[in-house]
């Protein structure tokens, strides 16, 4: 008769593990980023304390969005918010969420004599929601073998 031995390790044994694994690190980086950049973006929105936002709004977007530039951005103020809740809770989807986002953004940074630079910025910002997205897709995702 043979006796199966399991050996089990202790949630906090496996939470120290994983947190000295770089690419473990790197997601939590990016989550944390990807949560609280997106939320103080937001809320800036309304009130403008870092940047006058409604500049970055290209002007045929101003042209069919209802209301004033300023009001689109309030709107844009809740969808970032939003998105950054949506990567503290399910960076799976929360990843993709923002790295759309981003993309719609540089749509709209292109039309814009004189924002290249910004839309270069977002779109390695765009990069690093995709590597979000990815990372979590393991992390959070089927548990797959190491």
């Amino acid at each position: 008769m043979s006796s199966t031995t399991t050996t089990t390790t202790s949630a906090p044994a496996r939470r120290a593990a994983s947190l000295t694994d770089p690419r473990y690190q790197a997601f939590v980086i990016l989550r944390i980023g990807f949560t609280v950049a997106p939320i103080l973006f937001g809320l800036d929105k309304f009130t403008n304390l870092l940047v006058d936002w409604p500049v970055y709004l290209a002007p045929w977007i101003n042209d069919i969005v209802p209301g004033s530039a300023q009001q689109a951005m309030y709107a844009v103020g809740v969808i970032e918010i939003v998105a950054g809740v949506a990567v503290a809770l399910a960076p799976r989807f929360g990843g993709w969420l923002v790295a759309g986002w981003l993309a719609g953004i540089i749509v709209s940074l292109l039309t814009i004599p004189g924002h290249y630079d910004i839309a270069l910025r977002d779109f390695g910002l765009l990069l690093g929601a995709v590597a979000l997205a990815r990372l979590a897709q393991h992390y959070h995702g089927e548990r797959q073998p190491h």
